[in-house]
């Protein structure tokens, strides 16, 4: 059965993304803080290679970028073969496009992930999850939408994204060293 990834996100600033830690925290389970280093692939499919704090994956999602429902298919393998992972797509003619250096905490709250994120160059960001079956996609993003809105946070158009995305893709290499 195909695993739909049904995910709303938003924009927030520094302080929000401070205060959304601090209070899920508090009333969520907290999953975990990792750091991760994601390369969007020059290919036609959203393909991408990920190393994090524990493991390594591909991962393959269908339809287009900031879709709040899409197909994803995910191979995990150790952390320690990105590398040869990376070598390996190169040799064959694939290489990364984008590099993301994000800062990832993750929390179960009401029965969905969310994840507040700082992505280098990019920005902070709220991200809400849910796995479902095909079928139940268009309940679960309303449910997704009201949990959002639980917390205060407005959900930002999928232009916004799209706009920022295609932004960070011209000049991520100088996005990302002014962080530094």
């Amino acid at each position: 059965m195909p695993r739909i990834e049904c995910e709303i996100r938003s924009f927030i600033d520094k302080p929000k993304y401070e205060e959304l830690i601090q209070r899920l925290k508090k009333e969520a389970e907290f999953l975990g803080e990792r750091d991760e280093v994601t390369y969007y692939l020059d290919v036609p499919q959203d393909l991408r290679i990920q190393r994090n704090d524990d493991y390594a994956k591909i991962w393959l999602k269908k339809g287009k970028l900031h879709d709040e429902a899409r197909e994803e298919i995910e191979i995990r393998f150790f952390k320690d073969d990105f590398g040869k992972m990376e070598n390996m797509l190169s040799v064959i003619g694939i290489n990364p496009e984008i590099k993301w250096f994000r800062k990832r905490n993750e929390f179960s709250w009401k029965g969905i992930r969310v994840f507040v994120d700082h992505t280098k160059g990019y920005g902070y960001i709220l991200e809400f999850e849910r796995i479902v079956s095909p079928e139940k996609q268009e309940a679960a993003i309303s449910d997704l939408r009201n949990k959002m809105a639980e917390l205060g946070v407005e959900e930002t158009p999928k232009e916004v994204f799209d706009k920022a995305f295609r932004d960070y893709k011209e000049s991520w290499p100088s996005l990302v060293e002014k962080e530094q």
